[in-house]
């Protein structure tokens, strides 16, 4: 079977299912372009190679190398990979679906998804659950009002509710803040409010606060009002 034919018979399979559903909305058509295809019709296993390109409504992810499972809904998409759609663009080396609407990111992952970003060596990003994301080895969500750091983190970027544990340090230039703490669980939305436990302190205009329990409430004004 020439390349050209293992394109058109994998493009014709993956129209029927493409592990993008956490991107796209299901039922829409499928394209896969790349410089080699194989396609094994009893297994339902296909392996692309060289200038991948993925694209199916307005959703489009682009690797050196990628396998996907027809039958198992099973895939990945290692090598410099891009994925888009709307208003969140992700960058990693690698990306394992299965189908579940579940995006699993690892190495390098930067994602921006309208005027919020995150960021990891590991990413776990549910679109259709409030943009809820987890990042358990560490990493930054940042959004207008400033950055969020921690050893573990998650949160829903719909809500701006982030939880972070282990080493905790949050910073909010608008307002000249920083905190951290052990612990903190941040709610941007109306008013605002950090609560940090457990060895937590945060300055502002050179004033310290330091106590096992800190609740910070941001003020738009761009003050940090303290209980």
């Amino acid at each position: 079977m020439t390349s050209r034919m293992k394109k058109i018979a994998l493009t014709l399979a993956l129209s029927l299912t493409l592990p993008l559903g956490q991107l796209s909305a299901a039922g829409e058509p499928a394209e896969l372009n790349a410089d080699s295809v194989e396609y094994d019709m009893g297994s339902g296993q296909a392996v692309a190679t060289g200038d991948v390109l993925l694209k199916q409504g307005n959703t489009k992810v682009t690797g050196v190398k990628a396998t996907y499972n027809s039958k198992s809904q099973e895939g990945t998409v290692e090598g410099n990979v891009i994925a888009v759609r709307d208003t969140l663009r992700l960058t990693c080396d690698r990306i394992v679906t299965n189908g579940q609407e579940k995006i699993l990111a690892s190495g390098s992952v930067r994602g921006n998804d309208g005027d919020k970003s995150f960021a990891g060596e590991q990413v776990e990003y549910y679109p259709a659950q409030n943009k809820y994301v987890r990042i358990p080895g560490g990493g930054t969500i940042q959004n207008a009002d400033g950055s969020f750091t921690a050893d573990y983190m998650e949160g829903w970027l719909d809500d701006e509710h982030y939880v972070g544990k282990g080493n905790v340090h949050v910073s909010s230039p608008a307002r000249q803040m920083e905190a951290g703490g052990d612990h903190a669980d941040y709610r941007g939305k109306e008013q605002g409010v950090v609560v940090l436990t457990g060895n937590a302190w945060a300055t502002q205009e050179n004033n310290t606060m330091k106590s096992n329990k800190l609740t910070l409430y941001l003020d738009p004004a761009g003050r940090a009002k303290v209980k």
